[in-house]
């Protein structure tokens, strides 16, 4: 979809659809007001029919008098002390849906004033490329299905032009990460292998001059020791593969942010075998994956001045003669030993290795994100991840991102008293601690492989993919890994 910023009078500009917002009480925001004006009090008339009480809704006018645009999108906001960001790109996604009726493919937003900086007309190019993605690759659209929207305009005032150039050059390649991430959370399992996705990073590299891929097999991860990891991939057929994505954008003597992702392309539990009841919902397993992946594109279509790398441990976990069992006893990369209590804690097992493995690009900071516990999503449902960390400066910053870019996140516990529910009388440590505090006890034993570097990790199982009618991948947590990544690396987002 095309993004782009636009200035000039409102009323002569030439558009399917021009969308203006209006208040409760039939308030017109200052763009409605000059277009009610060049058409002689339409809009008002209109409005005082009895539509949009309230300030809720859309209203959709066409021809009207004075206007060059074919249709004119009233869209309430509701009150206008109360209309902030988060409530614009609610409103809009009801008017995105009305295009979509309506058959419209390319319209113009006037911003209301106040939420036309960068912030503003990022949030409102975000989520118009969100409207912009439907899965395809296993079902093609009906023949009367919506057309997605191909163009999508802004109009911004010449003092905000700079900002807002620079938000929508942001929220394009955020975008498109996000877009990246939902298809491949999106593709079956027979599809999207630990093969796939690892030929799906060397063709992001071919694509991205400043990306380059490299892919380690079995072979190469048995000669490390990474033996958590591959006692995961025995259960399947489909060989583990550990993919690196590395962005130099920084100075070349600059600590790298490294992103580690689960990429459980299929997780059947392995012979602590799930129940059957939505377990086709464990392609999703790969979420984490698939936001590094994301997230990485993000970054290198901004061209931000910073050093990323980007590690994604990617298998199955299916039962097998050849599986882990319960009971069996695994060293780690680290040279920790692992006791498997449960065969379908084995995220923390891939992510463990990787993250040991972390340690050789001498870290700035180390983000994780993992679908790791259902325990998350009991304990905060659908709406923010769950955040750990030992570093509250660290805890700070992630939270701050997730806010600003409605990604949010909550931060739980991660302290030392969890640690002995990790307790074995058979090795180091077991995989799971029991039924308390699952979320927190699965972070609990990630710590025990990131001593080396700042790290923390953001337990997305309640936020990577929605169910029922909606169902399908959210591309979360891309938003809030590209916000991060844009303020650490100091680029001004201000007017």
């Amino acid at each position: 979809m095309e993004l782009k910023i636009v200035g000039g009078d409102l009323a002569k500009a030439k558009t399917p659809c021009l969308i203006l917002g209006v208040y409760d009480k039939h308030k017109l925001s200052a763009a409605a007001e000059a277009v009610d004006k060049a058409s002689d009090g339409a809009i008002a008339k209109l409005l005082r029919k009895g539509d949009l009480d309230g300030g809720k809704g859309t209203l959709l006018a066409y021809d009207l008098p004075g206007i060059s645009a074919e249709r004119v999108l009233l869209l309430g906001l509701g009150k206008r002390k109360e209309c902030d960001r988060d409530k614009l790109t609610k409103a809009l996604g009801t008017a995105l849906s009305r295009l979509g009726e309506s058959r419209v493919t390319k319209a113009l937003l006037a911003l209301p004033a106040g939420l036309d900086d960068y912030a503003g007309v990022r949030a409102a190019a975000l989520k118009a490329a969100e409207s912009a993605y439907r899965y395809e690759q296993t079902k093609p659209p009906k023949e009367d299905a919506p057309p997605l929207l191909e163009r999508f305009e802004l109009w911004v005032e010449k003092p905000r032009r700079a900002a807002a150039e620079r938000a929508l050059a942001h929220a394009e390649a955020i975008g498109a990460g996000v877009a990246l991430a939902r298809e491949l959370g999106n593709l079956p399992g027979n599809i999207c292998t630990p093969t796939y996705l690892a030929e799906r990073a060397v063709e992001l590299a071919k694509a991205h001059e400043a990306l380059s891929t490299e892919v380690l097999d079995e072979a190469a991860m048995a000669e490390l020791g990474m033996g958590a990891l591959l006692s995961v991939s025995r259960g399947s057929r489909q060989p583990a593969k550990l993919i690196k994505m590395s962005y130099q954008g920084g100075a070349a003597d600059a600590k790298p942010v490294v992103l580690v992702g689960k990429g459980l392309t299929f997780d059947a539990g392995g012979i602590s075998i799930k129940p059957a009841s939505e377990m086709d919902e464990m392609k999703y397993d790969m979420a984490g994956g698939a936001g590094v992946f994301g997230a990485m594109v993000a970054a290198v279509r901004m061209g931000l001045p910073i050093n990323l790398i980007g590690l994604v441990p990617a298998s199955e976990n299916l039962p097998d003669g050849d599986a882990n069992k319960p009971g069996d006893v695994v060293t780690s990369l680290s040279g920790q030993t692992i006791e498997i209590l449960n065969t379908d804690a084995e995220g923390r097992l891939i992510l463990c290795d990787t993250l040991t493995y972390a340690e050789r690009f001498e870290p700035d900071v180390v983000l994780d994100m993992a679908t790791l516990t259902g325990a998350c999503i009991i304990a905060l449902g659908k709406h923010p991840s769950g955040l750990f960390t030992g570093d509250d400066k660290l805890a700070k910053e992630i939270t701050a991102a997730g806010e600003a870019a409605d990604d949010r996140v909550w931060r739980l516990p991660l302290w030392e008293d969890y640690q002995q529910q990790l307790d074995s009388n058979f090795a180091d440590m077991a995989n799971i601690g029991g039924r308390e505090a699952g979320a927190v006890t699965a972070a609990c034993f990630l710590s025990r492989f990131t001593k080396a570097y700042p790290w923390a990790h953001l337990d997305i199982a309640g936020t990577a993919w929605l169910k029922g009618k909606e169902k399908g991948a959210t591309g979360r947590p891309v938003p809030l890994l590209s916000e991060f990544l844009i303020r650490r690396s100091g680029v001004e987002t201000k007017d």
